[in-house]
């Protein structure tokens, strides 16, 4: 077997220690030494000194929860640390110790068996750690709003059977007003501001509960949360602006446009909106280098099908594993998409869903605007509407489709084709 980084190292990080195994040569003779080092600073800085001092030039170590995160960030200015997938190094049966385990990173390291894992340059991963305690937060604030309804149905206050959004302007005027003790169901609903003021009546019915001193305190604590969450929100939704605004500060040096470039970008397509583009843009980033087609970034993403075939029979097959906040992200494009009345994504998403479902559709159209994605990037051109034909045996299916279908209905179609008439998919 080829032997392709004859000086390397594999490590079993652990969060006190990590175990390290170097292979070198010593003029014609190879050698090995495992040695153990605590996870301190100071001590990573001693492991960094000894891989130097043996002319390791690489380092495979297992992306085990967190714990790789500080001696990755300590090693990789001395050497190329490569984080791989704990999925794909198993270990022969039988031999499961620390020591076992760096010997065997440190040989499929140095054969080429493993490959590497994309972990972003430090801007990126500060801009992402953003993006992500933001999503937190967002997904606190719908818990406290859960728990608030919970408090509201157990007082048998129906205000959601009648507002849209408990979280609404109106809604929470009248919560308050709870919360300050005034439980007049018609001065309430007073408070109802727009539209909403049509349903006056309705309101006070649904105000007029059992709510006493018990859920005027839990009422009270879950407000006083759900403004703590807005406020947080709001402070790291202006520092990731902040953030994003700073090219100098946050672009790695190769970067071939800024973090602002690639949100607007994101922003063209159907159902993205800024917010979206920032998390997608701190999840992928902006040099796309790294997939050598479009393809590839779907793949990373999990928004591609599976691969499972045997015996020239190709079976059913889920989804690819993939960046888990990116495909979120781009389902939630997904279905914002389909909403957007007259768009190419509108009609791929009804097209797929009557014979796929809405959830294969929904992966579909994600599919779709990562390959756009990929090209809107790669040339720094905003999203463009597809322009693509249907063929002549497409046309004559949805042709005869379409006439089946009135058929059933009960009428008789009588076809006459028109001319100069350019027919589209989805159209």
């Amino acid at each position: 077997m080829d032997i392709l980084y004859p000086n390397s190292a594999g490590g079993d990080v652990h969060q006190k220690t990590v175990v390290v195994c170097a292979l070198w040569r010593d003029g014609q003779r190879s050698r090995q030494e495992t040695r153990t080092y605590q996870t301190t600073t100071a001590e990573l800085l001693k492991l960094a000194d000894w891989l130097d001092s043996l002319g390791i030039t690489h380092l495979a170590i297992e992306s085990t929860g967190v714990y790789w995160k500080p001696v990755y960030w300590v090693l990789e200015s001395h050497l190329e640390v490569w984080l791989v997938n704990a999925q794909h190094v198993k270990k022969v049966p039988g031999r499961k110790t620390d020591v076992s385990d760096a010997e065997w990173l440190a040989s499929l390291m140095k054969h080429g068996l493993v490959r590497p894992s994309f972990v972003p340059p430090k801007p990126q991963r500060e801009l992402r750690d953003l993006t992500r305690q933001r999503a937190n937060l967002v997904r606190d604030r719908t818990q406290v709003l859960n728990r608030l309804q919970k408090i509201l149905e157990d007082a048998n206050v129906k205000l959601a059977s009648v507002v849209s959004d408990v979280n609404g302007v109106s809604a929470l005027g009248m919560l308050r007003e709870l919360v300050a003790g005034r439980t007049d169901p018609k001065r309430l609903a007073e408070f109802a501001r727009g539209s909403l003021r049509k349903k006056q009546g309705q309101l006070e019915a649904a105000l007029t509960g059992r709510f006493n001193e018990h859920h005027r305190f839990l009422l009270k604590h879950a407000l006083t949360q759900l403004d703590f969450l807005d406020e947080e929100i709001e402070i790291f939704t202006c520092e990731i602006e902040q953030r994003v605004a700073a090219p100098s500060a946050t672009e790695p040096p190769t970067a071939s446009m800024s973090y602002r470039r690639a949100i607007e970008l994101w922003d063209s397509v159907p159902g993205i909106n800024e917010r979206n583009g920032q998390v997608l843009t701190a999840e992928i980033g902006v040099d796309l280098a790294r997939f050598p087609t479009a393809e590839q970034l779907a793949s990373w993403c999990g928004v591609c099908p599976g691969n499972d075939e045997s015996a020239g029979k190709r079976r059913r097959g889920a989804i690819a594993p993939g960046d888990r906040p990116v495909r979120k992200a781009l389902v939630q494009a997904a279905w914002a998409a389909s909403h957007t009345k007259g768009s190419y994504l509108q009609a791929l998403f009804y097209r797929l869903a009557a014979r796929r479902g809405k959830k294969r559709a929904l992966v579909a159209v994600a599919h779709s605007i990562v390959i756009s994605a990929w090209h809107m990037l790669t040339n720094n051109e905003p999203y463009r509407e597809p322009q693509v034909k249907l063929s002549d045996k497409q046309k004559a299916k949805a042709v005869r489709r379409t006439v089946k279908k009135l058929e059933r209905l009960g009428y008789e179609v009588e076809l006459k084709p028109l001319e100069n008439v350019t027919v589209l998919v989805g159209g």
